[in-house]
Formats: structure tokens, sequence, C-alpha cells
């Protein structure tokens, strides 16, 4: 499958100060992004994410390295057209309506009056503001905000979606609707590279994922490979024996009214205390192996530990 996006020794840097210093942002980063797949690129504040962005949309210039979009030049007007950019923190004219906003962003694109019209239709119900199509955008949540935001991001119908930390200011609900949108933008064809701090939705939704710390991408690859299935610990709630039964076979041992919860990070030891409940005449109420996460990644890659 053909690359939408290729990064190859990329690097910036910036003169910061009133006696200016030169401080290098990206240092050397290269990467790939797969046609049709949800890309996550992960990074503590102040890693990188944003400038690299901002070199691929052409809005900054790097100081070495190359870019393509879909092969091609990411400056050139072909690669740029099939382009969609959510930042992350959009800023509208809010005195404008819902449709109004979509409207200009279609105009921008030359789209024809009809096309306009029921584009603007399907975006505004994909994002779930139809009913809003006529509330100016002084009047929006941050979610609404980025909502619309998201559907300007679509307007032009893009092959490839950058998206800058879209599920930010978002409620539960709102964030797994985002995030079924952005599964079925891949099940069109589109390609989605996406930025996020919430780890929990980028392990469910994505790829292939890379983590920059300090200007460098110091782990990157398909989240099955980096994400392995060996049990951390395992976590059980019983019911009917008292915590002082449990002495030396778990860890954590805390109790809240009649159950009794134990952390236990010895394997071998589980079927210890199954058989133990179960002599005892007591239940097991759950038993929960805790695997491997993105987030025990992404900590142990940023501080080491």
């Amino acid at each position: 499958m053909a690359d939408a996006i290729r990064i190859e020794n990329l690097k910036k840097s910036f003169r910061l100060g009133f006696i200016p210093k030169t401080r290098e942002i990206l240092k050397g980063i290269s990467l790939s992004v797969q046609e049709g797949e949800i890309f996550g690129y992960l990074g503590p504040n102040g890693a990188g994410k944003t400038t690299t962005i901002k070199c691929l949309l052409g809005l900054i210039f790097p100081d070495a390295g190359t870019i393509e979009i879909f092969g091609r030049p990411h400056l050139s007007p072909r690669a740029r057209q099939a382009l969609g950019f959510l930042p992350e923190n959009p800023y509208f004219y809010d005195y404008l309506t819902a449709a109004e906003f979509l409207a200009f962003y279609a105009d921008l694109f030359g789209l024809g009056r009809k096309e306009k019209e029921e584009r603007i239709a399907r975006l505004l119900k994909l994002v779930g503001l139809e009913r809003a199509a006529s509330l100016r955008l002084r009047k929006f949540s941050r979610g609404m905000l980025q909502r619309v935001g998201l559907a300007q991001a679509l307007i032009n119908d893009p092959k490839l979606v950058i998206l800058d930390e879209p599920l930010g200011g978002m409620d539960p609900l709102g964030r797994k609707e985002i995030r079924d949108i952005i599964v079925r933008f891949r099940d069109e064809g589109k390609t989605v590279f996406f930025t996020s701090h919430i780890l929990q939705d980028i392990e469910m939704i994505c790829d292939h994922v890379a983590i920059i710390v300090g200007g460098r991408i110091v782990k990157q690859g398909a989240l099955q490979d980096l994400v392995s299935e060996k049990v951390l610990f395992t976590e059980l709630t019983v019911s009917g024996v008292g915590p002082e039964a449990f002495r030396g076979l778990g860890e954590g041992v805390s109790v809240r009214g009649d159950r009794v919860f134990l952390r236990i990070a010895e394997e071998g030891r589980v079927a210890d205390v199954l058989a133990l409940v179960h002599e005892k005449g007591g239940r097991v109420l759950s038993l929960s192996p805790r695997t491997e996460t993105l987030e025990d990644i992404f900590v142990e890659t940023v501080t080491g530990k």
C-alpha cells in the first residue's frame, strides 16, 4: 500500500527570547503513514507534535528534510488539494451561523450551489449539528466548536484528514461519536493523522502510532505489535471471605462493605486465591487480568520507568 505521508529526517529550530537563542524542536524525525489507516501521533507537551503538523501543512518551513503527501512534494497544489485540517485551538468568526461558516469554506473550494448545500447538510448531520445549522458560533460550546471544525475539515472531501487534538473539550458521549466518525473515515478509504492526549481513544481506533519525545521519534509501529498481551497483574473482587484469609496471597488488599478487592502480581497465585475462596464458601464477583496498554508504553517511553 502507498504512503499517504512520508517524512524523512525533518528538522526545525526556532530563535527564542529577547537575546535570540536557537532551540531545536524537531531533531531529524522520520515516519510514514499508509493510505487508508488511522495514525496516532503521541508525545508530551512541547515534544514537537504541532510543529510537525505545521511543517506538513506548509504553515512553517523546515530547516532540513523532505515531506511528501501521496508521493508529491507537500507544497504542491495537487498534494494540498487532498488535505483537510482541524487545528487544536481553532478560531472562527463567531457571528456566522454553522451553515454560513461551512458555506464560506465551500466557496473557497469552488463548490457549486447544489453540491455546497448538499455537502453542508450531510456534514452537519455527520457531526450531530443539524439542529444547530442556524445558530451563531458565538453560542457554541467548546465541544460544538470542535464538531463544526471537523465538518470544516471535510468540506473539500479530502483524502487525508489531519486533526490536532480533535477530542479536546468533548464529554464521553461526544468523544465516542467523534471516534466513530474517524473510524468511518477509514472505512471510506480516507487516511487520518491525529494527535491526542487521551490515550484510551487512540488505543481504541488507531492502526499505527508514533511517540515523539524531545523532538525525536522514540517508538513507532503497528499498535498490535507495540502493545503486548503480557498480564501485568490480576484484579479480583470476592465476597463471603474476610481479608485476613488472603494475607500473603495478594497485594493491595482492600475492603468496601462486604467485598474484598485484591491485586495479584504473580499469575500462579490466582489459582490459589480461587481455591481458597471456594474452600471457604465465598464467591468470586469479578476476575480481571490487566494487560499492557498504550498508556503503559507511553509512560515508560517518556519517563523511562
